[in-house]
């Protein structure tokens, strides 16, 4: 291991209460995921990715919805972003919070950001400004973890946690664009089934001009025991009161790889991905996709017909694997009960 992928000695008693807050300056993101036109709600079509750039417009929420549950729009603080549009295209009605609710499971945004509106007088106020706050959490995120990553190290991350995954900039590879002046390179896991890994982020990297590798989800352990890994970043759809996350499924056997190679492994979500109600991981619903993404991509199949598929798009990382979690309010490390209220005040 790259002894200087260790988190650095600095926030003093801060750092010792299990909450560190640093400030960096941020580049401006290249992506723009959602384009809310007042009366319609635009959103990149991140299946057609890297090959097309196209975006869907939405003029009901039903439509929202179903952008949502098709991975037209992804990444869990996207999704809550979208929703909140979604809302207002449907005017506040039940039936459109009933649809939103229903598109998907596990992103804890999506609910965060669905209460958030039910409470709102001026719909489209709120949803702006849902959208104008994960932005600028993102970029704080990244001015906070850009604080933990090395001279030229060398960041393994998973899915695709990018300005696509939320309301621009970024969590995972928010932190990693605020690095950019480390001269960071980046790892990028193809993430099966539906290759986020693969099609955004290396697509993502190529148009920050950020250096990025991509390999197979197993290639991971290969490469980080031959030490060319000095830190892993991944984002989270939901946080645990305990500090438990539930991530893009294979983030789980990244952080026990990450554990017994001895290399940090770090979360990167805003505050808006915790929830304190959800008292560990155990209790996370864990979303089943379609078996059609495991047999094939688009028009290629290649598993034969008839064979039993299991598609959950999640697992869960126990908090003792994990070094630290990185929000726009600071660092909770280690994380666990204690140190993620004090960080959510």
């Amino acid at each position: 291991m790259n002894k200087s992928a260790r988190p650095p000695d600095k926030g003093g008693g801060a750092k010792r209460r299990g909450v560190l807050k640093q400030k960096r300056k941020t580049p401006r993101s290249a992506v723009e995921p959602i384009r809310w036109k007042g009366d319609r709600l635009e959103l990149l079509d991140q299946r057609l990715l890297p090959e097309r750039r196209v975006y869907v417009t939405c003029r009901t929420a039903e439509q929202v919805a179903r952008a949502i549950r098709d991975m037209v729009v992804r990444g869990a603080p996207a999704i809550g972003c979208a929703a909140a549009f979604g809302v207002v295209l449907g005017k506040g009605s039940a039936k459109a919070h009933d649809a939103l609710a229903k598109s998907r499971p596990t992103a804890v945004n999506l609910f965060w950001a669905l209460e958030r509106m039910k409470k709102a007088k001026d719909l489209e106020a709120e949803a702006k400004a849902i959208y104008d706050e994960d932005l600028a959490a993102n970029r704080r995120m990244g001015e906070v973890g850009a604080e933990l990553i090395p001279e030229r190290a060398r960041v393994m991350t998973h899915c695709n946690t990018g300005a696509l995954a939320t309301a621009g900039h970024g969590t995972a590879l928010g932190v990693v664009r605020s690095s950019k002046g480390k001269k960071v390179s980046v790892i990028a896991c193809e993430t099966r089934p539906y290759l986020q890994g693969a099609r955004l982020t290396a697509w993502e990297c190529l148009q920050e001009g950020i250096p990025c590798t991509l390999i197979t989800d197993n290639m991971a352990g290969h490469l980080m025991s031959l030490g060319e890994v000095d830190v892993v970043i991944v984002g989270a759809d939901r946080i645990a009161a305990n500090g438990d996350v539930a991530n893009k499924i294979g983030t789980y056997a990244l952080a026990v790889m990450a554990k017994r190679h001895g290399i940090p492994f770090y979360v990167a979500a805003p505050s808006s991905t915790f929830d304190p109600k959800v008292a560990d991981g155990s209790h996370i619903p864990i979303e089943e996709r379609p078996g059609d993404e495991v047999t094939g991509y688009r028009k290629v199949r290649w598993a034969p017909k008839g064979v039993k598929v299991r598609n959950p798009a999640f697992d869960v990382t126990p908090a003792e694997l994990i070094t630290g979690i990185i929000s726009e309010k600071g660092i909770a490390m280690p994380p666990n009960q204690e140190t993620i209220r004090r960080l959510l005040g």
